[in-house]
């Protein structure tokens, strides 16, 4: 019925929270449970449904690809997070903008100086696909599906 999203704590510059994450297994449950009613893109709620449906696929991906790898997300005591960590492969930042900027990107810089991840991307609403200056891919939501369903991610 639920999972739970462990924390990634090896980090060396920035203290990490141990803390797990817990998410049904359907976003429309955890909407219902908690009575949120109509979710209007833009909003908050909007937000964590997109997060909460992009970790679904994710971990639907891994699981239908029979991939051994490790799910979790980042958050430092000094208040930065990354939504999803893989292995040490991907870092993923998962916004609902319709257009990432800078300031979307600051937990993905953290953990970047951090040295242990290998890619950078953030997932958000955003029309085409884009690459920072820094190296942080930036994926309109329905490309990082198409490309991790094709297996052109992990």
């Amino acid at each position: 019925m639920a999972f739970q999203l462990k924390a990634f704590t090896k980090t060396r510059k920035r203290k990490a929270i141990s803390r797990s994450k817990l998410y049904f297994f359907d976003v429309g449950v955890t909407n219902s449970l908690a009575k949120r009613g109509e979710i209007m893109e833009g909003s908050e709620l909007f937000g964590k449904a997109f997060e909460h449906f992009i970790l679904l696929e994710v971990r639907a991906f891994l699981s239908y690809t029979r991939k051994n790898i490790r799910m979790c997300y980042w958050r430092s005591t000094s208040r930065f997070e990354v939504d999803l960590i893989l292995d040490n492969l991907w870092g993923v930042e998962i916004k609902s903008a319709a257009s990432i900027q800078d300031k979307h990107l600051k937990g993905i810089r953290a953990l970047k100086e951090e040295g242990n991840i290998q890619n950078f991307a953030a997932v958000s609403c955003d029309r085409s696909e884009r690459i920072t200056q820094d190296n942080i891919t930036i994926f309109p939501w329905k490309l990082f599906l198409e490309k991790l369903w094709n297996g052109d991610i992990i």
